[in-house]
């Protein structure tokens, strides 16, 4: 064997997948803005609807004493004129279920449900969505502050299609006195809401945001609800919808400001658990691709793929690579290859550059200041690669252990600096 051209090979879809699916992902988005976006009106402005059904807004807690007083005293700026907040205590250890009870004191549109025990997040969301007097229902996670308006444009887009069975919101990043913190905001302008746009033109969604996001009680019946043995059940219920027939969209102007981790060893923790929780999706649904309704998930399962595959191949290629530096090359011939090759450097970087302007120009409809964040959101790509490739090797011997023990339960996740 041509041991040269396997290296060549490699150097190519080590270096190119992430070029081709940078492209990918702003076309995608460039699109949605012109057929989806372009002629909205401004996101601080509600829009008019036909009518203005109710809406249930579910806020599961863990431990989230510091936080969650502010997230429910946040929601009383709501503008939509109908809804509903149902609080579900999920066996918390600290002063939730307290701070709870105070607030439904002076606020008559809270409902609290205190679970004795942690159950985890999937069956305090069964059990708040059943409680539920509406039939849309709008889930944020215990630090998310709703923008103001953004039920209007939740119940705007279920107003597009009664096919729609979820809504992905979009958050955005509001801890940011860190380097870990800008970057997110970063990652989730330049990144993940690129993503969103051109998954839902491309017509098939991985996963919306748990932290904001929305689904009709009904589509949620016909999917099975959440999944008490899911890791990450955003990804899972996600998966779970667009089988059962129902489509899932974004709406970018759905916002709702949210708390990340802000040291690298809570963001690395996070971002593992992501990568186990969408591993084991992947695992767990293949056999149902294989249906009529589970065709339209093979774009998303098969670029899943490709990125574990992707994530494997660097690490073999750096690998050799390294053996070939202290003069061990095992009779194949490969010759050690940097992380960034002048040539493709060059061309990474300068695709870099223009996603992060795609992201910024598209995303300063949503967040007017967006641009001062422009020097981190050009960076993250690489970041988010690297971040990317890190975890899925992790990920996948993880996530084939879970499948066999089969545990939902959570734990409350890093805040960042408060």
């Amino acid at each position: 064997m041509n041991w040269a051209y396997v290296e060549q090979a490699l150097a190519i879809f080590c270096f190119g997948y992430p070029f081709v699916m940078a492209y990918y992902w702003m076309t995608g988005a460039l699109l949605f803005f012109i057929v989806r976006e372009r002629h909205m009106p401004r996101f601080d402005r509600p829009p008019t609807l036909t009518t203005y059904p109710g809406v249930s807004i579910l806020v599961p807690c863990f431990n989230e004493g510091p936080q969650v007083r502010e997230t429910i005293e946040n929601l009383s700026r709501i503008t939509y004129p109908n809804f509903e907040v149902i609080a579900i205590n999920d066996g918390s250890r600290d002063e939730t279920a307290a701070t709870l009870d105070a607030l439904c004191e002076t606020n008559p549109r809270l409902s609290v449900i205190h679970l004795i025990s942690n159950q985890g997040k999937s069956c305090a969301l069964n059990t708040g969505a059943l409680a539920a007097r509406y039939q849309i229902l709008v889930c944020i996670d215990g630090d998310a502050l709703l923008d103001r308006n953004a039920l209007h444009w939740i119940v705007r887009q279920f107003q597009v299609s009664p096919r729609i069975g979820g809504i992905a919101g979009n958050p955005r990043i509001r801890n940011r006195s860190s380097i870990v913190g800008l970057l997110q905001v970063g990652e989730f302008s330049g990144m993940v809401g690129l993503i969103r746009r051109a998954q839902n033109i491309y017509g098939s969604f991985f996963t919306v945001s748990g932290a904001v996001c929305a689904f009709r009680k009904r589509a949620l019946q016909e999917a099975g609800w959440w999944n008490t043995q899911a890791l990450t059940d955003d990804v899972d219920v996600t998966w779970r919808l667009q089988m059962a027939g129902w489509n899932v969209e974004f709406a970018p102007k759905a916002l709702a400001w949210i708390l990340t981790p802000e040291t690298f060893r809570g963001l690395w923790r996070q971002r593992v658990r992501w990568s186990e929780g969408g591993t084991t999706v992947i695992l767990r649904y293949f056999p149902q691709l294989f249906t009529r309704k589970g065709l339209r998930m093979w774009p998303i399962w098969a670029n899943y793929v490709v990125s574990i595959l992707w994530s494997y191949t660097i690490l073999l290629f750096m690998g050799v690579g390294l053996l070939h530096q202290l003069g061990i090359s095992f009779g194949l011939g490969f010759s050690s290859l940097g992380f960034l090759p002048d040539k493709w450097g060059m061309t990474l970087a300068l695709t870099y550059l223009l996603q992060a302007l795609v992201a910024a120009l598209l995303d300063r409809r949503v967040e007017p200041d967006i641009f001062r964040s422009l020097y981190w959101i050009i960076w993250y790509p690489l970041i988010f690669w690297v971040v990317q490739a890190l975890t899925a090797i992790v990920g996948l011997p993880r996530s084939i252990l879970y499948l066999r023990r089969q545990t939902g339960t959570w734990t409350s996740p890093d805040r960042g600096f408060r």
